[in-house]
Protein backbone atom coordinates (compact mmCIF):
# COMPACT_ATOMS: atom_id res chain seq x y z
CA UNK A 1 0.00 0.00 0.00
CA UNK A 2 1.10 3.42 -0.75
CA UNK A 3 1.86 5.50 1.52
CA UNK A 4 -0.65 8.01 1.09
CA UNK A 5 -3.76 8.50 -1.62
CA UNK A 6 -2.96 9.30 -5.08
CA UNK A 7 -5.79 11.62 -7.20
CA UNK A 8 -6.21 11.56 -10.24
CA UNK A 9 -8.03 14.20 -11.90
CA UNK A 10 -10.72 13.90 -15.08
CA UNK A 11 -11.35 17.65 -16.19
CA UNK A 12 -12.75 19.27 -19.30
CA UNK A 13 -15.63 21.04 -20.41
CA UNK A 14 -19.19 19.92 -20.19
CA UNK A 15 -20.05 17.01 -22.68
CA UNK A 16 -16.69 16.57 -23.28
CA UNK A 17 -16.68 12.85 -22.33
CA UNK A 18 -15.34 12.57 -18.71
CA UNK A 19 -17.85 10.75 -17.50
CA UNK A 20 -17.60 8.06 -20.38
CA UNK A 21 -13.77 7.84 -19.59
CA UNK A 22 -14.42 7.73 -15.69
CA UNK A 23 -17.25 5.00 -16.21
CA UNK A 24 -14.87 2.93 -18.34
CA UNK A 25 -11.78 3.24 -15.61
CA UNK A 26 -13.72 2.10 -12.72
CA UNK A 27 -15.59 -0.86 -15.17
CA UNK A 28 -11.84 -2.10 -15.65
CA UNK A 29 -11.03 -1.85 -12.39
CA UNK A 30 -14.05 -3.60 -11.06
CA UNK A 31 -13.07 -6.52 -13.84
CA UNK A 32 -9.46 -7.25 -11.69
CA UNK A 33 -9.85 -8.79 -8.36
CA UNK A 34 -6.45 -7.86 -7.34
CA UNK A 35 -7.57 -4.21 -7.95
CA UNK A 36 -10.68 -4.63 -5.44
CA UNK A 37 -11.46 -1.59 -3.02
CA UNK A 38 -8.12 0.15 -4.26
CA UNK A 39 -9.83 2.50 -6.48
CA UNK A 40 -12.42 5.26 -5.37
CA UNK A 41 -14.39 7.77 -6.77
CA UNK A 42 -15.05 11.24 -5.30
CA UNK A 43 -16.89 13.15 -8.56
CA UNK A 44 -17.10 17.02 -8.61
CA UNK A 45 -20.97 16.78 -9.08
CA UNK A 46 -21.62 15.88 -5.15
CA UNK A 47 -20.73 19.52 -4.67
CA UNK A 48 -23.41 21.20 -6.12
CA UNK A 49 -24.62 23.70 -3.49
CA UNK A 50 -28.78 22.72 -3.09
CA UNK A 51 -31.39 24.22 -5.10
CA UNK A 52 -32.20 26.06 -1.58
CA UNK A 53 -29.15 27.39 -1.81
CA UNK A 54 -29.43 28.39 -5.36
CA UNK A 55 -32.58 29.84 -5.04
CA UNK A 56 -31.48 31.48 -2.08
CA UNK A 57 -28.59 33.36 -4.48
CA UNK A 58 -30.70 33.82 -7.12
CA UNK A 59 -28.31 31.50 -8.99
CA UNK A 60 -30.82 27.98 -10.01
CA UNK A 61 -31.03 29.44 -13.36
CA UNK A 62 -26.66 28.92 -13.78
CA UNK A 63 -27.14 25.55 -11.89
CA UNK A 64 -23.32 24.25 -12.99
CA UNK A 65 -21.98 27.25 -13.27
CA UNK A 66 -18.36 27.92 -11.00
CA UNK A 67 -19.67 29.25 -8.55
CA UNK A 68 -22.45 27.03 -7.55
CA UNK A 69 -20.42 24.34 -6.11
CA UNK A 70 -19.15 24.38 -2.96
CA UNK A 71 -15.34 24.32 -4.32
CA UNK A 72 -13.64 24.82 -0.46
CA UNK A 73 -15.46 21.72 0.65
CA UNK A 74 -14.72 19.81 -2.59
CA UNK A 75 -10.81 21.08 -1.73
CA UNK A 76 -11.43 19.64 1.74
CA UNK A 77 -12.20 16.41 0.64
CA UNK A 78 -9.24 16.12 -1.73
CA UNK A 79 -7.10 17.12 0.68
CA UNK A 80 -8.59 14.63 3.61
CA UNK A 81 -7.91 11.70 0.80
CA UNK A 82 -4.33 12.95 0.43
CA UNK A 83 -3.71 13.09 4.34
CA UNK A 84 -2.13 10.59 6.50
CA UNK A 85 -2.34 9.00 8.45
CA UNK A 86 -4.96 7.67 5.89
CA UNK A 87 -8.77 7.74 7.47
CA UNK A 88 -12.13 6.73 5.92
CA UNK A 89 -13.46 9.79 3.97
CA UNK A 90 -16.75 9.88 3.27
CA UNK A 91 -18.22 12.25 0.21
CA UNK A 92 -21.02 13.67 -1.10
CA UNK A 93 -23.04 12.32 -4.42
CA UNK A 94 -25.23 14.26 -6.50
CA UNK A 95 -29.08 12.51 -7.62
CA UNK A 96 -29.65 13.18 -11.00
CA UNK A 97 -33.30 11.85 -10.81
CA UNK A 98 -33.82 14.46 -7.91
CA UNK A 99 -31.07 17.47 -8.71
CA UNK A 100 -29.65 17.08 -5.30
CA UNK A 101 -26.86 16.42 -3.53
CA UNK A 102 -26.61 13.44 -1.39
CA UNK A 103 -24.57 14.15 1.55
CA UNK A 104 -21.76 11.12 2.93
CA UNK A 105 -22.82 8.77 0.33
CA UNK A 106 -19.95 8.03 -0.48
CA UNK A 107 -17.15 5.86 0.96
CA UNK A 108 -13.06 5.72 0.42
CA UNK A 109 -12.03 3.39 2.09
CA UNK A 110 -8.35 3.24 4.10
CA UNK A 111 -7.02 0.29 1.65
CA UNK A 112 -7.86 2.89 -1.41
CA UNK A 113 -5.04 3.68 -3.41
CA UNK A 114 -6.41 6.26 -5.81
CA UNK A 115 -9.48 8.52 -6.30
CA UNK A 116 -10.70 9.30 -9.24
CA UNK A 117 -12.40 12.73 -9.80
CA UNK A 118 -13.96 14.43 -12.44
CA UNK A 119 -15.62 17.80 -13.05
CA UNK A 120 -14.89 20.87 -15.44
CA UNK A 121 -13.46 22.97 -12.78
CA UNK A 122 -10.34 20.83 -11.54
CA UNK A 123 -7.75 22.98 -13.57
CA UNK A 124 -10.13 26.52 -12.90
CA UNK A 125 -7.32 27.85 -10.60
CA UNK A 126 -9.76 30.92 -9.35
CA UNK A 127 -11.21 32.28 -6.82
CA UNK A 128 -13.01 29.21 -4.30
CA UNK A 129 -11.49 26.85 -7.05
CA UNK A 130 -7.46 27.90 -6.45
CA UNK A 131 -6.71 25.06 -4.40
CA UNK A 132 -8.00 22.22 -6.15
CA UNK A 133 -5.12 21.68 -8.74
CA UNK A 134 -2.28 21.29 -5.79
CA UNK A 135 -4.32 18.36 -4.72
CA UNK A 136 -4.06 16.40 -7.95
CA UNK A 137 -1.38 13.89 -8.66
CA UNK A 138 -2.16 13.99 -12.27
CA UNK A 139 -4.96 15.41 -14.27
CA UNK A 140 -6.68 14.31 -17.73
CA UNK A 141 -8.27 16.59 -19.94
CA UNK A 142 -10.96 15.35 -22.22
CA UNK A 143 -11.38 17.39 -25.59
CA UNK A 144 -14.06 17.37 -28.19
CA UNK A 145 -15.07 19.47 -31.22
CA UNK A 146 -17.60 21.92 -30.27
CA UNK A 147 -20.27 21.10 -32.78
CA UNK A 148 -20.56 17.47 -31.30
CA UNK A 149 -19.90 18.57 -27.69
CA UNK A 150 -23.55 20.93 -28.20
CA UNK A 151 -25.10 18.23 -29.82
CA UNK A 152 -24.54 15.33 -27.27
CA UNK A 153 -25.54 17.96 -24.67
CA UNK A 154 -28.73 19.01 -26.43
CA UNK A 155 -29.24 14.89 -26.19
CA UNK A 156 -28.21 14.43 -23.04
CA UNK A 157 -31.12 17.29 -21.35
CA UNK A 158 -33.54 15.54 -23.82
CA UNK A 159 -33.15 12.35 -22.32
CA UNK A 160 -33.72 13.92 -18.40
CA UNK A 161 -36.96 15.05 -19.71
CA UNK A 162 -36.52 19.17 -21.53
CA UNK A 163 -38.30 19.45 -24.69
CA UNK A 164 -35.68 19.87 -27.49
CA UNK A 165 -36.09 24.02 -27.76
CA UNK A 166 -35.57 24.08 -24.33
CA UNK A 167 -32.45 21.54 -24.21
CA UNK A 168 -30.84 23.63 -26.74
CA UNK A 169 -31.73 27.29 -24.83
CA UNK A 170 -29.77 26.03 -21.80
CA UNK A 171 -26.73 24.19 -23.47
CA UNK A 172 -26.10 27.42 -25.74
CA UNK A 173 -26.72 29.80 -22.16
CA UNK A 174 -25.35 27.69 -19.78
CA UNK A 175 -23.52 24.63 -20.87
CA UNK A 176 -21.46 26.48 -23.17
CA UNK A 177 -20.19 29.94 -20.75
CA UNK A 178 -19.78 27.45 -18.36
CA UNK A 179 -17.13 25.62 -21.79
CA UNK A 180 -15.12 29.21 -21.92
CA UNK A 181 -15.08 29.35 -18.35
CA UNK A 182 -12.72 26.47 -18.47
CA UNK A 183 -11.42 27.16 -22.20
CA UNK A 184 -7.27 26.34 -22.03
CA UNK A 185 -7.42 24.16 -18.92
CA UNK A 186 -5.92 21.16 -22.25
CA UNK A 187 -2.45 23.57 -21.32
CA UNK A 188 -2.13 22.85 -18.42
CA UNK A 189 -3.33 19.04 -17.98
CA UNK A 190 -0.90 16.31 -17.88
CA UNK A 191 -2.74 14.23 -20.68
CA UNK A 192 -5.27 15.36 -23.76
CA UNK A 193 -7.49 13.09 -24.73
CA UNK A 194 -9.65 13.44 -27.95
CA UNK A 195 -13.06 12.03 -27.98
CA UNK A 196 -11.13 9.04 -25.53
CA UNK A 197 -7.85 9.05 -27.63
CA UNK A 198 -4.80 10.38 -26.31
CA UNK A 199 -3.36 12.97 -28.44
CA UNK A 200 -0.91 14.77 -26.23
CA UNK A 201 1.22 13.76 -22.78
CA UNK A 202 3.05 16.61 -20.83
CA UNK A 203 6.41 16.15 -20.26
CA UNK A 204 6.26 17.38 -16.83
Amino acid sequence: MAPRRAVLGIAGPPGSGKTTLVTRLLTAVAADPSLDGRVAHVPMDGFHRTNAELDALGRRDRKGAADTFNAIAYAGVLASVRALPRAVVMAPSFNHNVGEPMADSLVVPVDADLVVTEGNYLLLGDGDWAGVPALLDEVWWCALDGDVRVERLVTRHVETGREVSDATEWVLRSDEANAKAVDGGAERADVVLLDGVVVSESDR
